[in-house]
């Protein structure tokens, strides 16, 4: 299960899996996958941490596996 981690740490991993961005306009700040080019709204929380239920359907979202998620962490 994903654990909380701070915006900037939830885009620099995003980055480390190959993602591109962020990317500004609209309501939300998106990342995009240069192969498939899926577009992922990165969400803002100006309190805090990204929580661990937002961070997973995100990461459902964005097909990503929670382990590589994980391994990215280290």
């Amino acid at each position: 299960m994903p654990k909380p981690v701070s915006r900037r740490e939830f885009i620099r991993r995003l980055r480390a899996i190959g993602w591109e961005g962020p990317f500004h306009g609209g309501r939300h700040t998106a990342m995009r996958h240069p192969l498939t080019g899926v577009k992922l709204p990165i969400p803002n929380p100006h309190r805090g941490d990204v929580d661990w239920s937002l961070t997973k359907r995100i990461l459902e979202q964005a097909g990503i596996e929670p382990g590589a998620w994980e391994q990215v962490a280290r």
